[in-house]
């Protein structure tokens, strides 16, 4: 009896000794643990946004270049005649038409390229430029005639544009678009 009385004293010491709860090195080691867990967590989520935002960014200036693209390649492609030209800018004669209500229409259209703060304007009859694009690393026109011979812009049927566009300023181009654009009508 004594020995199973011992028994039943030991095992309530020991329940006695295991409810006190956990002791500060447990707690401490416990809280380190989870600390490595959350700054594990919040470093693999802060650059997975961070990779998400430049996509976007990325994603934003391809739509915005090939717009702008798209844009000076059709209104050149309307064009008579190259009025002036140069490297960063081009001035296309748009022929006469006529609209719905019998206005006879005609005007000049330039594109051009500013270095200093690397965007492209569109300015139509010499009124105020409008914004096109931004970021532009470089815009390139050349000029061609209808052989394929590199020309002077007052001479061209065909007009090269190259632009490079560089969205996270690491003077390389992030978005490179080029294309051919043959006048309208010329020579006719």
């Amino acid at each position: 009896f004594l020995v199973k009385l011992k028994m039943k004293i030991k095992k309530v010491i020991i329940l006695k000794i295991n409810r006190k709860g956990f002791s500060l090195i447990e707690m401490m080691v416990a809280l380190g643990i989870l600390s490595l867990i959350i700054i594990g967590l919040v470093t693999f989520f802060s650059g997975g946004t961070r990779a998400w935002v430049t996509g976007q960014y990325q994603l934003e200036a391809q739509r915005n270049a090939r717009l702008a693209m798209d844009r000076m390649a059709r209104e050149i492609r309307e064009g008579k005649e190259v009025k002036s030209g140069s490297n960063v800018a081009v001035t296309v004669s748009i022929p006469e038409f006529k609209t719905d209500t019998g206005t006879i229409l005609s005007y000049e259209l330039t594109y051009s390229f500013s270095d200093s703060d690397n965007t492209i304007v569109r300015r139509k009859n010499l009124t105020t430029p409008n914004l096109l694009i931004d970021n532009v690393q470089s815009l390139t026109f050349t000029y061609f005639d209808s052989g394929g011979n590199s020309v002077s812009p007052e001479n061209a049927s065909k007009v090269h544009i190259l632009l490079e566009v560089d969205v996270d300023k690491d003077d390389s181009p992030d978005i490179t678009l080029n294309t051919d654009v043959n006048l309208r009508n010329y020579g006719l």
